[in-house]
């Protein structure tokens, strides 16, 4: 393994549960959690965990909390696995890029506006914790919208971690002006409304975020919140659009789980109504973050293959793809 594989198998070595993760309180939430989610309120605390076991590059001080022991034991020994048998990706490595490219490109958005009043709208917000853990949200009102129950738990979790020892000091607060809590379901049209009635104002600076989430709608439902974002965009001055799109070889590795997809994204998001479409795939410069060291490493190959194939002419696999995906309204450049 190259020496920075080296480095990040070190430090996932150190990887211990915390008291707090493992205490009554919180192991009951995620036993409730664990009966009653489904699979894509369940998809949130996986994420968590895969942020939490890629800590050494993630600062998330509330993934573990969020993902609960089960999952946090099952991914460490996925990654310990890999570890042993020199993988050429270590699991999770997919996720955490993907972190780090909204978090890189968030913190870019916001220093393009300028300053002044920021609003951040986390779609489907499932266990992110950036409110908490990105300085540079301090100026920024942050709108988490997602299902009623989900937000409840989370907060339930949250409020575990800072009522522990573990936050003596007190640095587990949120870092931005306001976070506001939507209690909403994307997959009905009145999502909007209950944003506005929150406190969302359509005319001030806006990034929209949208990771892990549009996969998981059906095309209709995706088509619905990617075109009412769009609508919202013509009504202001900067705004910035975020996220990740599955194309079909993807989603159809598992159609019980995912649905919508698209293989062009940089054509179908102008059709909506979004400008200044920019598409990168896992691997890329502004996609990689160091944590592809092996030149032959899955993702490294499938971008050198040209989008319209379909499949792998190695392995005579699918050709699975994750874009990352950034656009603007009308009125920035």
């Amino acid at each position: 393994m190259a020496e920075e594989e080296r480095a990040t198998s070190s430090e996932a070595d150190q990887f211990t549960v915390r008291d707090l993760v493992t205490s009554d309180a919180v192991r009951e939430i995620h036993l409730t959690i664990e009966k009653e989610w489904g699979p894509l309120q369940q998809s949130a605390r996986q994420t968590a965990a895969i942020r939490a076991l890629w800590g050494h590059v993630v600062r998330d001080p509330l993934a573990d909390v969020l993902a609960g022991e089960r999952l946090l034991q099952g991914l460490y020994e996925k990654m310990r696995r890999d570890r042993m048998s020199n993988a050429k990706e270590i699991s999770g490595v997919m996720l955490a890029i993907r972190t780090l490219w909204f978090d890189a490109r968030l913190e870019a958005a916001i220093e393009a506006f300028g300053g002044g009043c920021v609003q951040l709208v986390l779609l489907g917000a499932g266990m992110d914790a950036r409110a908490y853990r990105l300085s540079y949200l301090k100026n920024t009102t942050i709108f988490e919208l997602d299902f009623p129950d989900l937000l409840q738990l989370k907060s339930d979790l949250i409020k575990q971690a800072i009522a522990s020892s573990d936050n003596q000091t007190g640095l587990l607060t949120v870092a931005s002006d306001r976070l506001i809590h939507v209690p909403a379901d994307l997959r009905k049209p009145n999502w909007l409304q209950m944003l506005i009635d929150s406190g969302f104002s359509p005319g001030t600076n806006t990034v929209w975020l949208l990771e892990g989430i549009l996969y998981y709608l059906s095309h209709d439902e995706a088509i619905q919140v990617l075109e009412t974002i769009a609508h919202a965009l013509e009504k202001t001055a900067h705004a910035v659009l975020l996220a990740d799109i599955m194309n079909k070889s993807a989603v159809s590795l598992s159609n019980d789980i995912y649905q919508f997809y698209s293989d062009w994204p940089d054509q179908l998001l102008p059709r909506l109504g979004f400008c200044n479409v920019k598409v990168s795939q896992i691997g890329d410069l502004d996609a990689n973050f160091g944590l592809l060291t092996d030149p032959e490493n899955l993702f490294e190959r499938r971008r050198k293959i040209p989008r319209s194939v379909d499949i792998d002419p190695l392995d005579g696999s699918p050709c699975c793809r994750l874009y990352f995906v950034e656009a603007t309204g009308s009125l920035l450049g």
